[in-house]
């Protein structure tokens, strides 16, 4: 199954903030905020949820095809993904723009603050999916994630002109979409991610119900934080998958893009929802665990070992013999 990943690639800041955000904020002055944190530590990594779940998908040998734009900056960031298994030839660079960035300070209670800069990201919006589908001989699923909104809402409907199942996830530009937008890059999707606070978005910005949502994608998948994930389809029972048990808590950053990534291959292994939601869960895991977001090592042995002690030697089963 060749599946195409669209979305933002960037080179991601993260700092840590030891206090919390809460006690900085003073209620009847929200309207004045201004602060700055003094930081204890600053990682620059690689980021951008496009490349994110790509390489999680590479690590899983799923060979994902990266579909988006960077700077002239991005030869190392590309050597990088290309080692991981990560198809970039359909990536555009862009002549006069850098690769896109995300700056964000996390507190102690793992909340977030966060700026990006778009850059070359904006020329995503140039990409035709044709181009890619006739370079690696036709596109199972295209998943559509948080990109430059133009990019998002043209690549959604060249899906649809050409009959290629895709998947929505706005992610973090719900945040700035209209509802009409909402209701073109959601109707007629395969499968939209999305977890508990942004489904209650997608659902008050369109003014469809959960059901009428249901009613117009295939497949409507919520993260549900350190309660895993649910799974539903029409007409069906949802279905509901825990997280494995974590190991430490170092940075939320990058934790949903990783399930996808774990899901999505899932998919590409014509494994079941709950098996690829398993898997996508015992991924989001092991970043959860990893300051950044393409830190973590995905090694068969231990990814194993963990797997079967979280979902069963019967789930591992199935599992085991994709992994390289």
């Amino acid at each position: 199954m060749r599946i195409a990943v669209s979305g933002s690639i960037a080179h991601d800041h993260l700092m840590t903030f030891p206090g919390r955000f809460a006690d900085q904020l003073v209620g009847d002055q929200l309207h004045t905020v201004s602060l700055s944190f003094l930081v204890d530590a600053l990682e620059v990594r690689r980021g951008g949820v496009g490349a994110n779940i790509c390489y999680g998908m590479g690590q899983l040998g799923a060979h994902p095809i990266l579909v988006g734009a960077a700077g002239a900056d991005f030869d190392e960031y590309r050597a990088w993904l290309d080692r991981h298994g990560v198809d970039t030839a359909s990536v555009r660079i862009s002549e006069v723009l850098h690769t896109a960035r995300f700056v964000c300070t996390t507190d102690a209670d793992h909340n977030q603050i966060g700026s990006f800069y778009t850059g070359a990201m904006s020329e995503a919006r140039l990409i035709e999916l044709q181009t890619v589908a006739d370079r690696v001989g036709g596109l199972d699923l295209v998943h559509i994630g948080a990109d430059d909104p133009e990019a998002m809402l043209r690549h959604t409907e060249e899906c649809r002109s050409r009959d290629i199942p895709f998947a929505a996830d706005f992610s973090q530009q719900l945040a700035r979409m209209e509802g009409e937008e909402i209701r073109t890059l959601t109707d007629g999707a395969s499968y939209l991610f999305h977890n508990e606070y942004e489904k209650a978005l997608v659902e008050s910005k369109t003014g469809w119900s959960a059901e009428e949502v249901l009613a117009r994608v295939g497949t409507r998948v919520t993260t549900l934080g350190a309660r895993g994930v649910r799974v539903e389809r029409a007409g069906e029972k949802p279905l509901e998958v825990g997280c494995p048990e974590e190991l430490a808590k170092a940075d939320p950053t990058g934790v949903g893009d990783a399930f996808r990534a774990g899901f999505l291959a899932g998919l590409a292994w014509g494994a079941p929802l709950e098996r690829s939601a398993q898997v996508g869960c015992m991924v989001a895991t092991l970043v959860i665990e990893t300051v950044g977001t393409q830190e973590y090592t995905l090694s068969r042995g231990p990814f194993m070992e963990r797997f079967t002690k979280a979902y069963g030697e019967d789930a591992a089963a199935e599992v085991r013999e994709h992994l390289a």
